[in-house]
């Protein structure tokens, strides 16, 4: 499970005590925020209610280390937490300053012709099929879907088939992001985006991913606020975009 892959290298380079600021599973999204030496960071994860069977948490004394500890976890609440707090580290650990700051689909060249979308993602959707590549956008929950949305059970039989896949951060979330890379084997770019792919490359590395392509959070303050009262993007605004190569 490369969950708990990114999971062990994660503990692994936790160097310095960090002091936990603050926590939630919430909706739209989850977040963690950590302070160390060198300042605040702020991880989110996307809430995914529809997995959520039973509320409860074997989480006794909340911690940066003992959230990452659950990362793995099949209580999709603690996973959630400690894919929050993996992202909190990567913030923490991440200079994004000179990163580009392009659109993701600017990352798609011209040998490209069928592009996955997992997750769906009009505005993205959107861009790229006026560009003129062939779209398959698949999502797990039905209050997403649109006439052209294809259902994520379609995605083990359609990923052999495409050249790009760009990806939402909520596949780590989910434990879905291992099959879409064993499936997409012929894929030229594999972009993990959004919020929920916070990650430090250095956990990617070597597992198919190409790019990562998400946010760092500048403004924490404002975003805490934001996320507190439910805003999906109001957050967005104290935030940097970036692209980065993994």
């Amino acid at each position: 499970m490369l969950l708990r892959e990114i999971k062990r290298r994660a503990l692994d380079i936790i160097d310095e005590d960090f002091r936990l600021i603050d926590f939630s599973f919430a909706l739209p999204y989850s977040y963690v925020l950590i302070e160390g030496k060198r300042g605040l960071a702020l991880g989110v994860a996307m809430t995914l209610p529809e997995e959520v069977g039973r509320y409860q948490n074997s989480i006794k004394e909340p911690s940066l280390e003992g959230f990452i500890h659950k990362a793995d976890s099949l209580n999709v609440i603690e996973r959630t937490l400690g894919v929050a707090a993996i992202n909190a580290l990567s913030q923490y650990l991440l200079n994004v300053s000179n990163a580009p700051k392009g659109d993701v689909v600017e990352l798609l060249e011209d040998d490209v012709e069928k592009v996955a979308v997992i997750g769906n993602m009009p505005p993205v959707v959107s861009s790229l099929r006026e560009r003129g590549f062939e779209v398959l956008v698949f999502e797990r929950n039905p209050k997403l879907w649109d006439r052209e949305t294809l259902s994520d059970a379609l995605e083990y039989w359609l990923l052999p088939e495409v050249d790009a896949l760009i990806v939402s951060g909520s596949a780590v979330v989910n434990g879905t992001l291992d099959m879409m890379l064993d499936r997409a084997k012929r894929a030229k770019l594999f972009v993990l985006t959004g919020p929920s792919a916070q990650l430090l490359p250095d956990f990617l590395r070597g597992t198919g991913v190409t790019h990562l392509a998400s946010m760092n959070v500048v403004d924490v303050k404002s975003a805490l606020v934001r996320l507190k009262l439910g805003s999906f993007r109001g957050f967005e605004a104290g935030s940097r975009k970036y692209v980065l190569e993994v």
